[in-house]
């Protein structure tokens, strides 16, 4: 080994978000010790706990996200790190709930009975909009959920005819809490994909999945205890600058401020807009990079305001249309702090020119629109990513796991699937960039064969 080099184990991770972290328990599972660098002192990436300074240090989540039944990768990582999902999240079958406007309840049956099941005892819908709804997915049925061309969520639901109403309490909002894009910007063909595997899946598929814990302790701090007792290690602060291979097929070494590390495979699971400054300095990665500069990005803003104890909504998850958030969920009946409630804004909108103080304020206003007796909040916190999300726009071109080197593997939601950026899109990034790993170490004559996915 060439002096100055710090052997670390055989395959190292970059990233120990949720496609980080999925990629090194599955290797870990698979008897493959692994090294994960993170520069942050917390796990989860986009997707970790805040511990806010004020009301005592109440520690949150930077985005309060939810899962859905149909995430079977994560909730099969969640097991086999050793956690029960049935402890760490409240499953309930899909509810959507508009305090004063709509109601619509999925009970757990089969596709297509449960949409018909719901629609037929939904409240606030006239009998067109039930028929409507059933007419629009039974023809995205008959196509199997896929498009000749892709479009906008919009032209999509012109072109089937929807009512507004659906549109505004049903269609628009599933569209844009999954891809985190408006619905006359966001991918029709991806939106058909979420439909098809959701309220189109399995018995359970659309039951909603709230964590009852923060995103740092539901996978990464357990997946990182599985990780150590198989043999891996997890670095907290390291920062990894750059990466270089000194020959080819010579694996990679790693530089940080201070060190620098050698492996012979590597999976970078960092935000794709960390990802040139990594790899900038490796061969044959210059189409990769325009790939990923090409992205565009969505924001998500969280406000948490805190209420007095007694204070709690009419359900853990409420929607609300036509003013600036779009869900809000009661943490209180989370087994979080009682009165602390998460309003959540996805995607860009005139809520960006709002101050925190303004944003807060505004509501505050429109959630005491909908419940009697609010009080003013004792506290709030506005928590804005920015990149939350690449814009899921039609026909989008997302890098492959495979890269032009081999050994060299990409993680994260941003990594070409029929799927949004979601916690279950990262996750399956990172258990095919641990599976390519283990065939790639197994199989000696891959390596020299080892070819980038096509796209």
């Amino acid at each position: 080994m060439a002096q100055g080099l710090n052997p670390v184990n055989a395959v190292a991770v970059i990233g120990a978000g949720y496609a980080g972290m999925a990629a090194a328990a599955e290797l870990a599972e698979r008897g493959i010790p692994v090294t994960v660098f993170e520069a942050s002192g917390r796990l989860g990436g986009r997707a970790r706990a805040v511990r806010l300074g004020n009301a005592g240090g109440v520690t949150v989540d930077n985005g309060q996200h939810l899962l859905i039944g149909a995430y079977r990768e994560t909730l099969r990582l969640i097991r086999l790190v050793g956690a029960d999902p049935g402890r760490l999240l409240l499953r309930s079958p899909l509810a959507l709930v508009y305090p004063g406007e709509l109601s619509i309840r999925a009970p757990r049956l089969p596709a297509p009975l449960r949409l018909a099941a719901a629609l037929l005892c939904a409240r606030g819908l006239a009998p067109a909009e039930r028929l409507a709804a059933l007419s629009f997915m039974a023809r995205l049925k008959k196509r199997r959920f896929q498009l000749d061309q892709d479009c906008t969520v919009t032209a999509l639901l012109d072109f089937y005819e929807q009512p507004p109403r659906l549109r505004r309490f049903l269609w628009e909002p599933l569209s844009v809490a999954a891809m985190n894009t408006p619905a006359d910007a966001a991918s029709a063909q991806v939106f058909a994909n979420v439909l098809r595997d959701s309220l189109g899946g399995g018995t359970d598929a659309s039951d909603l999945l709230l964590p009852r814990v923060d995103l740092g302790a539901l996978f990464p701090d357990i997946a990182a205890r599985f990780v150590e007792q198989r043999g891996g290690c997890i670095l907290r602060g390291e920062t990894i600058r750059h990466i270089e291979q000194p020959a080819a097929g010579a694996g990679f070494v790693l530089h940080s401020a201070g060190a620098a590390y050698r492996c012979s495979q590597l999976v970078v699971a960092v935000a794709p807009y960390h990802l040139a400054a990594l790899i900038d300095r490796l061969p044959g990665l210059d189409e990769l990079c325009r790939q990923v500069a090409r992205l565009a990005w969505e924001p998500i803003v969280t406000c948490y305001l805190a209420y007095p104890p007694p204070m709690r909504l009419a359900g853990p998850m409420l929607g609300h249309a036509g003013g600036l958030m779009q869900w809000l969920f009661d943490r209180g009946q989370l087994g979080g702090p009682a009165g602390l409630f998460a309003a959540v804004i996805s995607a860009r909108g005139r809520h960006q020119a709002l101050s925190n103080e303004r944003l807060a304020a505004r509501i505050h206003d429109e959630i005491a629109g909908f419940t009697p007796g609010l009080t003013a909040p004792l506290w709030s916190q506005v928590i804005r990513e920015k990149r939350a999300t690449f814009a899921c726009v039609p026909g989008l071109s997302r890098p492959g796991t495979r890269t032009a080197l081999p050994g060299l593997f990409l993680a994260g939601d941003y990594v070409a699937s029929d799927h949004p950026a979601t916690l279950e899109s990262a996750v399956r990034s990172g258990v095919d960039a641990a599976r390519l790993c283990a065939s790639y170490a197994a199989d000696p004559a891959a390596r020299s064969t080892f070819q980038p996915a096509a796209g």
